[in-house]
C-alpha cells in the first residue's frame, strides 16, 4: 500500500479548529451513508475490476467535490493556468485522487464505516470522524471534511491515520505540487507529467 511522506502535519492539524459543538445528524449520516456505499461498490462480485473501480469513481465524484480540491492544492497557480491547462490538470488531478483514495480504501471493502464522533469548524463546515473494521479486526481511522452548501453536503478533504500520523489528504497533496510548480516556474504541463506518473506508479505497486 502506498505511504504518504509525513510531512506538513502540524499544518494539517492547525487547520483544524478546536470543535464548539457535535456536527448535525444529517452530516454524520450522509458520511455514514455515502462512504458505506463507496466501500460497497468496490466488493461488488456481479461487476469486472474495470466495472469496480468505474463504480468506485462515479460514487467519489458524487460524493466528493474533487475539482474544487483540484483548485485548492494548487493554491495561487489556480488563477495562472489557461483555462485549456485548468481542465488537463482538473482531469489528471481527478484520476489521482480517486487512485489514491482506492488504493487506501481497497482493503476494507465490503466492510461498514461506523461514525463516532463530529465536530463543527463552523455552520457549513464540519469533521466527521469515522472508523472502518477489516476483515481481520483491524481498525481504520478516517476523519472527513464535509461543507454543506445550501441544501447539499460534499466531502472535501480525508484524513487518514497512517502509522499513528493523521494525515489530510489535500494538505499533502498540496505541499507537493506547489513543490512541484515553484521548481518548474508554474509550468502547468510539468505538474500534469509529474501526476500522471505518480498514478501510474500507484497502481504498478
Amino acid at each position: 500500500m502506498m505511504k504518504f511522506p509525513i510531512t506538513f502535519i502540524a499544518l494539517a492539524l492547525a487547520i483544524i479548529v478546536q470543535p464548539t459543538a457535535s456536527a448535525d445528524a444529517i452530516t454524520e449520516a450522509y458520511v455514514q451513508e455515502n462512504a458505506n456505499d463507496v466501500l460497497n461498490s468496490l466488493n461488488n462480485p456481479e461487476l469486472s475490476p474495470a466495472e469496480r473501480r468505474l463504480a468506485f469513481q462515479e460514487y467519489m465524484d458524487q460524493f466528493a467535490n474533487i475539482n474544487a480540491v483540484a483548485r485548492f492544492v494548487v493554491g495561487k497557480y489556480s488563477r495562472r493556468f489557461s483555462d485549456q491547462e485548468m481542465l488537463e490538470y482538473q482531469d489528471a488531478f481527478r484520476d489521482y485522487a480517486l487512485t489514491v483514495y482506492e488504493n487506501y480504501f481497497d482493503e476494507y471493502k465490503g466492510q461498514s464505516v461506523f461514525v463516532s464522533g463530529s465536530t463543527d469548524r463552523n455552520a457549513r463546515d464540519s469533521i466527521v470522524d469515522t472508523t472502518i473494521l477489516s476483515s481481520d479486526g483491524r481498525e481504520m481511522y478516517v476523519r472527513w471534511r464535509v461543507l454543506k452548501r445550501g441544501d447539499k453536503y460534499q466531502v472535501v478533504d480525508v484524513a487518514l491515520n497512517t502509522d499513528g500520523n493523521v494525515i489530510w489528504l489535500a494538505i499533502e497533496q498540496q505541499a507537493q505540487f506547489l513543490s512541484i510548480l515553484d521548481r518548474s516556474n508554474g509550468s502547468a504541463q510539468d505538474l500534469v507529467a509529474k501526476i500522471r506518473d505518480m498514478t501510474a506508479d500507484i497502481r504498478g505497486s
